[in-house]
């Protein structure tokens, strides 16, 4: 039985670099979740707020980049975080596969051999 060094090690760069892209698609997807989109509406909601208030455009102007900006980095450390994470699965993933595909070549070699050996003993 392979242990899981010896799977680790059979880990080609091409199934690494898969796990790369599936990882970073997935963190790309995830970055935007609800709650930035509910951080951008209430930006966007104080900014409609500070106009009505008839707050000049010279205030409200930097709390609307500076609210952009935040839900931006927000976002931005979400999907670096997630990535990792993706990452990590992703890996593990493509480690269990390969390792299914060796217990599966190892199974079938060896019931090869006794299909074989089956056939001479009644030969």
């Amino acid at each position: 039985m392979m242990d899981e060094a010896e799977v680790t090690k059979q880990v080609s760069p091409e199934m690494e670099q898969t796990a790369v892209w599936r990882a970073r698609d997935r963190a790309k997807v995830a970055r935007w979740d609800l709650d930035v989109a509910v951080f951008f509406f209430a930006v966007l909601i104080i900014v409609i707020i500070l106009l009505f208030q008839g707050i000049g455009i010279e205030v409200v102007a930097p709390v609307a980049a500076f609210g952009l900006a935040m839900g931006w980095l927000m976002g931005w450390k979400k999907g670096k975080q997630q990535y990792e994470s993706f990452y990590d699965e992703e890996l593990s993933k493509l480690e269990q596969e390969l390792e299914k595909r060796v217990k599966g070549t190892v199974e079938e070699t060896i019931e090869e051999k006794v299909q074989k050996a089956l056939r001479e003993r009644w030969r």
